[in-house]
């Protein structure tokens, strides 16, 4: 439960152009999916007083939220790679909750994939050699190659197999066949995700995240302002973030992931149990993460992800657990921090808006209790956040 005195829902969602998107700056897009969300709860920019961004600006959120035309008198820039935007919701939604605030905008836009076509930027490689950083940039540890190396781990003490870990790709891609805004919607195989090449063993490209443009925001309110909006509510349950790590030196152990406590919390603030819940939004930079924060989140045991990916659990069509029902990081978008995108469409599920891949149960019902899990920097951070609807 929370300790404020005043339910919070999310009130209105959206994204902005994805994909690729050649002609916009992360300006453009973060105005973009802001004045989509706001048409989407019904509800005029001057009801905003709580405003959340990161990742545009050397001030942000204070740049993007002048482009937008908000002076906020409640503000979070909390920066914690991908799971920041589960971060940013939970502390919106505490704020909201205790009355600090009445109505918080969380807004996101990047043009990761046309700076790098235009070359305006490069790829990321490396996050720096500052601090911690130092001891270990010098052996070459890539992003990609930390996230390697812990799946690696997990396959020796557990048994996983690369092709349990493929699942999760073609699974993914079966998801984002039923959504027409998804990069990469044909069909991919086991066989298509092992044949390619070699990014950082284990991993070929298809286990690894496309690059995109594209921005998202969510807009959550107290329950006074619920009445007045035209969508319906989708209320936050329980939340709960964690930090674990910065130097791989420093993780006790690579096949657990910060989600274990994130969701622990998230689950008992929520009153509820993972064999509850009808779908989950996992942020899925690589497939490892995927199985790692299955397991992590409680939906099977420490060890298991492997099996339990397998035999298409995770498909909107016919799977028993739903997982990223657009498709994804690996399929449908990632334009650098994706975690916003999980809560837009965890809410559009709850509220029957999934169209083609809309979740429903065995009787033909829409789900009633999701969740969205976000991961920052190579497993460093999580944040997670149940909802539910009325």
């Amino acid at each position: 439960m929370r300790t404020g005195s005043r339910k919070v829902a999310i009130v209105g969602v959206s994204l902005s152009d994805c994909g690729r998107v050649d002609d916009a700056t992360p300006y453009t897009l973060h105005a973009q999916a802001a004045r989509r969300a706001l048409s989407d709860a019904g509800l005029g920019r001057e009801v905003v007083d709580g405003f959340a961004s990161a990742g545009t600006g050397t001030l942000a959120p204070v740049e993007v939220a002048e482009y937008l035309g908000l002076r906020p008198t409640w503000v979070d820039s909390t920066s914690v790679g991908g799971s920041t935007w589960e971060v940013m919701a939970a502390h919106a939604a505490d704020a909201i909750a205790a009355g600090h605030a009445n109505a918080v905008l969380l807004v996101y836009g990047s043009t990761a994939r046309a700076d790098i076509k235009a070359g305006r930027r490069t790829g990321n490689l490396s996050f720096g050699s500052r601090g911690p950083l130092q001891f270990e940039v010098q052996y070459g540890h890539t992003l990609i190659a930390k996230y390697a190396m812990a799946a690696r781990r997990h396959m020796i003490e557990h048994g996983t197999r690369i092709e349990q870990l493929a699942e999760v790709a073609v699974q993914a891609r079966a998801n984002a066949a039923l959504n027409p805004e998804a990069m990469f919607r044909d069909p991919i195989t086991v066989d298509d995700v092992l044949s390619g090449p070699v990014i950082a063993d284990p991993f070929t490209k298809l286990h690894c995240c496309l690059r995109s443009d594209g921005g998202a925001a969510v807009l959550l309110a107290a329950e006074e302002y619920v009445p007045d909006c035209r969508t319906r509510p989708v209320w936050i349950l329980g939340t709960g973030e964690h930090v674990s790590h910065s130097a791989m030196s420093e993780w006790p152990d690579f096949t657990v992931s910060p989600a274990a406590v994130s969701g622990r919390i998230a689950f008992e603030r929520a009153g509820v149990r993972p064999d509850e819940i009808d779908f989950a939004e996992i942020y899925d930079a690589f497939t490892y993460m995927t199985l790692v924060t299955l397991e992590d989140l409680g939906f099977c045991g420490k060890g298991e992800g492997g099996a339990f990916v397998e035999k298409g659990r995770l498909k909107v069509e016919g799977g028993e657990l739903p997982v990223n029902t657009d498709g994804g990081g690996l399929s449908a978008q990632h334009p650098g921090m994706r975690g916003l995108f999980l809560l837009v469409e965890a809410v559009r599920q709850l509220r029957g808006e999934g169209s083609a891949r809309q979740v429903r149960d065995s009787r033909g019902q829409l789900p009633r209790l999701g969740v969205a899990s976000g991961t920052g920097g190579w497993f460093c951070s999580s944040g997670t956040v149940v909802l539910g609807r009325d």
